[in-house]
């Protein structure tokens, strides 16, 4: 990660009053792994994932650990009849972020969060924008320092 993008995510933080704690981490292999590693359940780890709208644009889902999107409540709620996962270049240059790094705070493009309802009430944590660490966050507070649409928008990962 670059300093800029350090910079970014910081700076963001800052001006929205989001107190957040970034925690630097070993690499984990699994949801259960890491979330052993942070102390923390698997539902309260969030992947912030990049959506591609069918015009071109982007979207940030907030997924809890152990969940995936549904794609159709997730296009209900948008109000749009297609929508896909960028490759991971894309997803860089829409978010500023790479892959496993993503969060909210910081990216770049201004895209709007829609946050599945589970994570509310919830100290979460997600993407710091730099591999190798988390941003600690109320799941509240970071809902409404960006606007984020709440509702139903993921299911039950299927166990592999």
């Amino acid at each position: 990660m670059t300093t800029d993008a350090i910079t970014r995510f910081d700076a963001d933080a800052r001006a929205r009053g989001l107190r957040v704690d970034v925690v630097e981490r070993p690499a984990a292999d699994s949801l259960h792994g890491a979330a052993a590693l942070l102390g923390i359940e698997p539902g309260d780890i969030v992947k912030t994932l990049v959506v591609k709208r069918h015009d071109g644009g982007f979207l940030l889902a907030l997924v809890p650990g152990g969940r995936a999107i549904a794609w159709k409540k997730l296009r209900t709620v948008v109000g749009v009849n297609k929508l896909s996962m960028p490759d991971a270049a894309t997803a860089l240059e829409a978010s500023g972020y790479e892959r496993g790094t993503i969060t909210p705070i910081g990216a770049t493009g201004d895209l709007p969060v829609y946050a599945d309802e589970r994570i509310l009430g919830h100290r979460v944590a997600l993407g710091a924008g730099r591999h190798g660490a988390s941003a600690f966050v109320d799941a509240d507070d970071l809902i409404a320092a960006y606007g984020a649409t709440v509702a139903d928008i993921t299911d039950e990962e299927p166990v592999r």
